[in-house]
C-alpha cells in the first residue's frame, strides 16, 4: 500500500491515504455553531485524503466539552454547510464525527439536567467545567426505554450532516464516550439485554450502526473504536474478554458493508487489530497515536506492511496544514503548540504556515 496513492471508502474516493483524525478543539462557543475560523481550519488541511472533523454532539445531553460544535440545531447544520464547502472547494472530502460523550460530561458544561451512561458508575477523579474543577458526577443509567430516543438522536445527526454536505459520518465508539462505554465492563454493568456477555455489550452500538446505515447508507457510516485504550475509567484489560468482544462486533458489522473502520490501537501488526480487520468486511483505517505522535515514518511502515487501507494522523496534521505535500517530499514539519490544542482563536489553530512555493 502507498500512503500517496487513491483509494475508495464506499462513496468517498480519496486522493490519498492519509486521514485527518478527528481532534477537539472546542473553537465553536456556547452555541455549538461552527464559525468562519473553524471553516479556515479545515479548508487548509483539505489535501488529506479525509478529514474528520471533531466530535460533534448529538444532542445537549450528548454535550461534553466547553466550545464543541453540535449538529442538532438549524443554525449548527448550516455552520457545517460552510464548512463543507470550504473543504469541498479546496477540493477535499470530510467526515463528521458524531459523538455522544455519555458520563464524560457534567451538567454544568452540556447544561442538560442530568448526564447519562449504561450504568451509574461515576468516572474517578475531576474534571473542568466553566466553574472550575469538580468531581466527576454519577451518571443516570439509561433506562431501557430511553435507548430508541439516543439512537434516533444518532440517526438525526447524521441526516443533518448529509444534508449540510459533509460527505459521510464516523460514528464515535472509542476513547471512552457513551457507545464504547456500552462495550467494556468496566463501565457497562447493566444485567438486562445490553449488558453482561460480550454479545450483550455490543447491542446498543451495532444498533445504532445500523439504524444510521438505514439511514443515510453505508456507503456514508464509519466507526471509529480503540480497544484497549484504557482511558476516561473505560477500562478493558481482560485480553480475552477484549478479542472476543470487538471480534464479535466485527461479524455483526460485516454484513453492513461499512463505508470504513477507523481503529485506533498502538499495535496495527497484533493479532486483535488484524483479526478485526479480517472480519468487518470494510475498509481499515489505523492510528496509532496513543502516547506519542503518528510520525512520517511510522506510516510508512505500516502501508509498506499492508497493516492498514490509509493511516490516521492528528498532530502532525494540527501543526502542518499540508502534511501530505510535507511527507510526499520528506519535508522539515512544524512542531505542534500543545498550549494551543484547546482554547478560542486561531493562534495554533490557522496560523501554522504552509512549506514556502
Amino acid at each position: 500500500m502507498d500512503l500517496f496513492t487513491p483509494v475508495t471508502f464506499g462513496s468517498l474516493n480519496l486522493a490519498n491515504r492519509l486521514v485527518m483524525a478527528p481532534l477537539t478543539r472546542v473553537r465553536a462557543g456556547d452555541d455549538g455553531v461552527p464559525t468562519a475560523l473553524i471553516a479556515e481550519y479545515y479548508e487548509q488541511r483539505a489535501s488529506l485524503g479525509l478529514i474528520v472533523t471533531e466530535g460533534t454532539f448529538t444532542s445537549e445531553e450528548a454535550k461534553g466539552f466547553s466550545g464543541q460544535p453540535g449538529i442538532v440545531t438549524d443554525e449548527q447544520q448550516a455552520g457545517w454547510a460552510r464548512v463543507a464547502d470550504a473543504v469541498h472547494a479546496a477540493g477535499g472530502l470530510i467526515a463528521m464525527q458524531v459523538m455522544h460523550a455519555g458520563r464524560v460530561t457534567h451538567v454544568e458544561i452540556s447544561g442538560a439536567a442530568r448526564s447519562v451512561a449504561p450504568s451509574a458508575i461515576a468516572i474517578e477523579g475531576e474534571t473542568r467545567t466553566p466553574n472550575g474543577k469538580t468531581a466527576h458526577q454519577v451518571p443516570e443509567a439509561i433506562a431501557l426505554d430511553e435507548l430508541p430516543a439516543i439512537v434516533e438522536e444518532f440517526v438525526a445527526a447524521s441526516r443533518r450532516a448529509l444534508a449540510a454536505g459533509i460527505d459521510a459520518v464516523e460514528l464515535h465508539a472509542a476513547n471512552g464516550y457513551l457507545l464504547h462505554e456500552f462495550l467494556a465492563p468496566s463501565s457497562n454493568t447493566r444485567t438486562d439485554a445490553y449488558g453482561g456477555s460480550p454479545e450483550n455489550r455490543i447491542r446498543f452500538v451495532v444498533e445504532v450502526v445500523t439504524a444510521v446505515v438505514e439511514a443515510v447508507g453505508a456507503d456514508r457510516v464509519g466507526l471509529r473504536i480503540s480497544p484497549e485504550r484504557n482511558i476516561q475509567g473505560v477500562i478493558e484489560d481482560d485480553a480475552a474478554d477484549v478479542a472476543i468482544t470487538y471480534g464479535l462486533l466485527a461479524d455483526a458489522l460485516a454484513p453492513l458493508g461499512l463505508a470504513f473502520l477507523d481503529f485506533m490501537h498502538p499495535e496495527p501488526a497484533g493479532a486483535l487489530a488484524q483479526d478485526i480487520r479480517s472480519r468487518v468486511n470494510a475498509p481499515f483505517i489505523v492510528n496509532t497515536g496513543f502516547a506519542s505522535p503518528t510520525t512520517r515514518d511510522e506510516a510508512l511502515a505500516i502501508a509498506s506492511a499492508d497493516l492498514a487501507d490509509a493511516v490516521s494522523i492528528g498532530r502532525a496534521a494540527i501543526a502542518n496544514p499540508d502534511v501530505v505535500a510535507r511527507w510526499k517530499a520528506a519535508a522539515d514539519e512544524n512542531e505542534p503548540d500543545p498550549a494551543t490544542f484547546y482554547g478560542p482563536g486561531a493562534a495554533g489553530y490557522t496560523d501554522y504556515p504552509a512549506l514556502a512555493v
